[in-house]
């Protein structure tokens, strides 16, 4: 249940939090049925700006709207700003007007973001949020000593999770419910407050009373957080693999993947396995025109990770399945992998 209070909270933090005005152009480019993108309508409305629709997300047609309707900001989920940087001519463009890019909905490489702002010459935001809080939480905008920082160093912060969104308290607990070291390295469960976080779910007692605790809303998600409070999520509680008594990040060996030249998706998954209980499984789609093998790309995460977080197995598919918010579905790529089959995969390793 999100309130009057809880939107309207909301919408004054993103008119500050991103400087809204009424010169902005807002490209709607993620689904206006989900809070991703219809948060949009109320801040950038607020603030006097201009709204441009795209009733159904093509990359060409999202790149031609983007320039010749002057577009200042607008949000994509990862697998669009892939498709985007994919199309032919795209950094010859003219994206002066751009000022800001924001992804939200799943973790994103950073050098899938080093891609970005070289392409769109603009400042690059990642955001993290859920329905719940109306919805963003986080978000990864530079603050002003962070620019006199090495570039590298810049674009690692621009590809965390960010620090939280104004009006938002958050902490990051272990299991006793203590906070865990600011030290960027211990793991805990991100929990939220707030005047845009919910107050429960319709109807739905039991499932409030697990999810809200002592005021707390307790995201399900798995994250560091550093002395200056920026938070990096490391995988779902859901979507953590235990293989032969470690934990292994989903989001770690996807990052890996994505540094392959080859490879446009990746989503890692656990597998059940008798002998580990569970094992590291990859499914790849790869770049229009590019090749790799499974084991290929088995060798390539060797090369970047401890052998026990690496894939043991490979899926190359066409596409990756996605909700209809856009966001990746590991729950249909474990079902399916639990069922036996492959998927329709091209290249089962």
């Amino acid at each position: 249940m999100l309130s009057h209070r809880n939107v309207a909270a909301h919408m004054l933090a993103a008119v500050e939090e991103l400087q809204l005005v009424e010169t902005d152009v807002w490209l709607h480019a993620a689904p206006m049925f989900h809070l991703a993108d219809a948060w949009a309508v109320f801040a950038v409305t607020w603030a006097g700006g201009r709204h441009v629709l795209l009733p159904r997300f093509e990359p060409s047609r999202a790149l031609d709207l983007l320039e010749r309707e002057r577009v200042t900001l607008t949000n994509l989920i990862p697998t669009m700003i892939q498709r985007l940087l994919a199309e032919p001519g795209v950094a010859d463009r003219d994206w002066s007007a751009l000022r800001l890019l924001l992804s939200g909905g799943a973790p994103i490489a950073p050098a899938v973001v080093r891609r970005l702002i070289e392409t769109f010459r603009c400042e690059y935001a990642q955001t993290y949020g859920m329905t719940e809080t109306s919805p963003y939480l986080t978000l990864s905008l530079l603050r002003d000593h962070h620019r006199d920082l090495p570039a590298e160093e810049q674009l690692r912060i621009r590809a965390r999770t960010g620090r939280a969104f104004r009006g938002v308290e958050l902490r990051v607990l272990r299991e006793d419910g203590t906070e865990v070291r600011a030290d960027d390295r211990e793991v805990g469960e991100i929990v939220v407050r707030g005047a845009s976080v919910t107050r429960g779910y319709w109807r739905l007692p039991a499932e409030t009373a697990a999810a809200i605790r002592d005021g707390w809303l307790h995201t399900g998600d798995l994250a560091t957080i550093d002395a200056e409070g920026y938070v990096n999520i490391v995988d779902r509680k859901k979507d953590m693999i235990l293989t032969g008594g470690e934990n292994v990040y989903s989001t770690e060996v996807e990052n890996v993947l994505y540094r392959h030249p080859a490879v446009l998706e990746a989503a890692v998954i656990g597998v059940p396995d008798e002998t580990w209980g569970e094992t590291v499984h990859a499914v790849v789609a790869l770049r229009p025109g590019a090749a790799a093998t499974g084991r290929e790309l088995i060798e390539f995460c060797r090369g970047e990770l401890a052998h026990f977080k690496c894939p043991r197995s490979v899926e190359i598919v066409d596409a990756l399945p996605r909700l209809g918010s856009g966001k990746l579905d590991k729950r249909s790529l474990r079902a399916r992998r639990a069922g036996g089959g492959s998927g329709g995969a091209r290249e089962p390793v």
